[in-house]
């Protein structure tokens, strides 16, 4: 009589990097933030249009850096879930 070996299925998820959220909230603002967490991105891209409609452009001299740092810290925040997944294996 044999035995049948259950056989867990491998995820393969890759990391993301917090090099290239940093570069892409730089140059494409809430657009960038994209790659990094969707609603964040969602959510800066209408405070961005209504506050640089607002101030007439200069509000998104406030908005820009803040979806840097959202967007890095966001990227810390999914490797860091993922790397806790991975452990419980």
């Amino acid at each position: 009589m044999t035995t049948a070996s259950r056989t867990q299925p491998v995820v393969v998820t890759p990391t993301k990097s917090a090099g290239i959220s940093i570069i892409l909230t730089i140059l494409f603002g809430p657009l960038g933030m994209f790659y990094s967490t969707v609603i964040g991105g969602l959510i800066m891209m209408v405070v961005s249009v209504i506050l640089g409609l607002i101030t007439l452009g200069f509000g998104l001299l406030v908005t820009w850096p803040i979806c840097v740092i959202w967007g890095a810290a966001a990227v810390g925040s999914y490797n860091k879930k993922l790397m806790a997944a991975a452990k419980r294996y």
